[in-house]
C-alpha cells in the first residue's frame, strides 16, 4: 500500500444481526479468516489516523474475532435500529475528527487492498473530498466522505439510509467513483453464501 495516501481514519460496519442469512455473516471465512478480520486487516493496511470497529447483533463473537488488530471497539446498543444508528455512533466516536472517513462494511467478500486505495486517493483528487463505489447508477459502500459530511448526515439519517443520498445531492460529476462490479455483491441470503463459495469469496 502506497504511504503517500491522504489523512484518514477507517469506520468498520459490522453491527448487524443477519437475521436474513441466519448466522452472523461477520464472522464467516475467506481463507481460514473471519470477514470482519481480513476487512480490518486490509484497512489497517491503508495506514489509518484511526480505525473503528462499530458492533452490535453478534457483538461479543465479532470483538473477540479482531482482539489482536490496532482497532477502537464502538458499541451500537441501537443496532437493530439500522444502518444510520452505526453511522451516529461512528460519528460522535469521531467527534472532532477532521480526516476523511473511508466507510466499510463486512460482508463484501471480494473487497481488497486496491479498491480501499483507489478510493482513497479518488476522494483526494475529487472536487468534493468524496469516493464511492458504482452499484449500478447509484454511489454505494465502500465511500470515503468527509468529516463533516458523516457528522452532518450522521444527526439527520434514520432506518437504514446510509450515506447514498448525501453522496447524490453533491453536484455531478463531483464524487469520484470505483467501478468494481465485484463489491456490488455482498452477503444477505444463504443463496449469496453459496455463489460466494462457488466464486471463491468464501470458505466452503
Amino acid at each position: 500500500m502506497k504511504e503517500s495516501l491522504a489523512p484518514h481514519v477507517v469506520v468498520v460496519l459490522a453491527a448487524g444481526g443477519s437475521r436474513r442469512l441466519g448466522r452472523a455473516k461477520q464472522l464467516l471465512q475467506r481463507d481460514g479468516e473471519a470477514l470482519v478480520h481480513r476487512t480490518l486487516r486490509i484497512a489497517l493496511e491503508t495506514r489509518p489516523l484511526r480505525t473503528l470497529l462499530v458492533i452490535g447483533g453478534h457483538g461479543d463473537a465479532v470483538a473477540d474475532a479482531v482482539q489482536d488488530l490496532d482497532v477502537e471497539i464502538v458499541s451500537n446498543p441501537a443496532w437493530q435500529e439500522g444502518l444510520a444508528s452505526s453511522l451516529r455512533a461512528a460519528a460522535l466516536a469521531l467527534e472532532g475528527n477532521a480526516a476523511a472517513c473511508l466507510v466499510l462494511g463486512c460482508d463484501q467478500p471480494a473487497l481488497q487492498p486496491g479498491h480501499m486505495q483507489k478510493l482513497l486517493e479518488g476522494a483526494a483528487a475529487s472536487a468534493s473530498g468524496c469516493a464511492a463505489t458504482a452499484h449500478g447508477p447509484t454511489p454505494g459502500i465502500p465511500v470515503v466522505v468527509s468529516a463533516a459530511m458523516l457528522a452532518e448526515e450522521a444527526r439527520r439519517l434514520s432506518g437504514d439510509r446510509g450515506l447514498r443520498t448525501a453522496l447524490q445531492r453533491l453536484p455531478h460529476g463531483s464524487v469520484h467513483l470505483l467501478h468494481a462490479p465485484e463489491l456490488q455483491f455482498d452477503l444477505d441470503t444463504p443463496a449469496d453464501v453459496q455463489h460466494a463459495i462457488a466464486a471463491g469469496w468464501v470458505d466452503g
